[in-house]
């Protein structure tokens, strides 16, 4: 939650824990990690040691953009949405996961995120590639500037970890790149 951006707060809040509890848990991870200060694991660039993109092996070519896998929709209530676009509109129900929900839209996911706020922002395009590691290099070469590097954002069960890294276009709205890696 931390490389999302999350305060302790917010973190404290969507965990049901106290914010004593994150600050403890944060500082361990600073520590384990070999890092001098919080605001390190939102770049930490560090693949588990028993992350299926560990076992990726060497880059095959050239980074490109594909399909765009990911839009990103923020709703009032998730429940309601959930009920929304499964029920009512049809579209298969991947998953949902606290107060996040995803789709399938013909091969491209639909990401639904309960927004406390006002709901309006211009959704998130997610872009799939092939190595999210050549992407973030070749990407960062060519002057894009990310939020934080690549990190692991769930595991399915059947093992294929999501992997992804956000940056802003030239005016302030949020890209990202993503990778869906299957164990070895």
């Amino acid at each position: 939650m931390v490389r999302h951006g999350m305060s302790n707060r917010e973190i404290a809040r969507r965990r049901g824990i106290s914010t004593d509890a994150v600050k403890f848990h944060v500082a361990n991870a600073v520590l384990k990690l070999g890092l001098d200060r919080r605001a390190e694991l939102r770049t930490w660039r560090g693949v588990p040691v028993d992350s299926a993109l560990r076992g990726q092996g060497e880059p095959a070519m050239a980074m490109q953009l594909g399909v765009i896998g990911q839009i990103a929709r923020p709703v009032g209530d998730i429940q309601t949405a959930v009920d929304f676009y499964g029920k009512v509109l049809g579209l298969p129900h991947l998953y949902t996961f606290g107060d996040l929900a995803f789709f399938d839209c013909g091969g491209t996911r639909l990401f639904l995120s309960a927004n406390d706020g006002p709901v309006g922002e211009p959704s998130v395009l997610y872009f799939q590639v092939d190595d999210i590691q050549v992407a973030y290099d070749e990407l960062r070469g060519r002057g894009v500037e990310f939020e934080n590097a690549p990190h692991l954002i769930h595991k399915h069960d059947n093992g294929v970890e999501e992997w992804m890294a956000f940056f802003p276009d030239p005016d302030g709205h949020l890209l990202a790149i993503m990778a869906q890696v299957a164990p070895a």
